[in-house]
């Protein structure tokens, strides 16, 4: 590997994963891509230390990073940034001083993807139903993961704009019996239940425990890996009935943001979550629920709507983030 001599940091920072790589001239890079568990460390700092000195002893960077963009899981606006979905937090000014960086920008991580959107090749993307996509019209991004993101784009003469969202956070609407029948037994636990109750890691457990109750059934898995396992091997019917719904709940969703945003530009589906069940979210009523918004059916029927299977998508919007920034 060739010896980097200036060098920026991103990384795309989640709930339950935390990940860091390098952008040279621009770049980013295809060989430094550090992870890290978010339970294993009780504080932010404590990864950060360890970071550049891992970078330091992998590719030799004695140099701090010139510049600095984190892609966040949470409002990116606080004082501290305090993690959604994690006990991590910290202070921007007292990261600059550790990072001693000549700029740090902390943005929203569906806003990281949704840079990232823009950036990606025609084999990154599973289509999913018809429709066909504008090039200049808005597009929207959401996706489940230990929440529940949402971001748009918005394109003008000049670029575009990002519009970065909590649209993980609105109100749960059910439209059928089963869905009404869980929205009843979440309510028992949750003063108010979003979207993000149902289409998040947390949220196929909780589908499952109520379908499983609803039904009399055993509630026999401890972990959402486990449901989607026998789900997609078809090996036990609740679980098979928990991602569906599941499947069937993020195309309502995805068809009100496509509402919402007008995205004829498409919508599109990222996070951790889905890509472990592509083929079961294919042949599931995703596209159905997407398109079934009565008078507006048809107009649902025109935008198409993808699945992003590239894994570095944040890291890849962060470093966007970056070159936009130093235009």
């Amino acid at each position: 590997m060739k010896m980097i001599t200036s060098w920026d940091l991103v990384a795309d920072i989640g709930g339950t994963n935390a990940r860091f790589s390098v952008v040279d001239h621009g770049k980013l890079s295809d060989c430094i891509d550090l992870h890290y568990s978010v339970r294993d460390y009780s504080e932010f700092s404590q990864v950060i230390e360890i970071v550049i000195e891992e970078l330091r002893e992998f590719s030799g960077l004695t140099k701090s990073p010139d510049l600095v963009c984190l892609a966040v899981a949470c409002p990116a606006d606080s004082e501290p940034i305090a993690f959604t979905n994690s006990h991590w937090q910290f202070f921007r000014e007292e990261l600059k001083r550790k990072l001693n960086c000549r700029e740090l920008h902390i943005i929203n991580d569906f806003e990281a993807l949704a840079h990232g959107v823009n950036e990606l090749a025609s084999e990154d993307l599973l289509i999913i139903g018809n429709g066909f996509a504008h090039r200049e019209k808005p597009k929207a991004i959401l996706g489940a993961g230990t929440g529940l993101g949402v971001a748009a784009i918005m394109p003008h003469n000049y670029g575009y704009e990002i519009i970065a969202s909590e649209g993980g956070h609105v109100d749960f609407a059910p439209v059928t019996d089963l869905q009404i029948d869980v929205l009843r037994h979440l309510l028992r636990s949750y003063q108010r239940v979003s979207f993000e109750r149902l289409l998040s890691g947390k949220g196929i457990m909780n589908i499952y425990s109520a379908i499983s109750e609803i039904s009399g059934d055993c509630n026999c898995f401890e972990h959402p890996s486990e449901v989607v396992r026998n789900a997609v091997d078809g090996s036990d019917q609740i679980a098979i009935q928990t991602l569906e719904l599941f499947c069937e709940v993020m195309g309502s969703l995805a068809g009100n943001l496509a509402l919402t945003y007008g995205a004829q530009g498409g919508v599109f589906i990222a996070g951790g979550i889905v890509p472990r069940f592509e083929k079961f979210l294919v042949n599931s009523g995703f596209r159905h629920f997407f398109e079934n918004k009565g008078r507006l059916s048809k107009y649902l029927q025109s935008i198409p709507t993808y699945l992003v299977s590239r894994p570095d998508l944040g890291l890849v919007g962060a470093a966007k983030k970056l070159s936009l920034n130093q235009r």
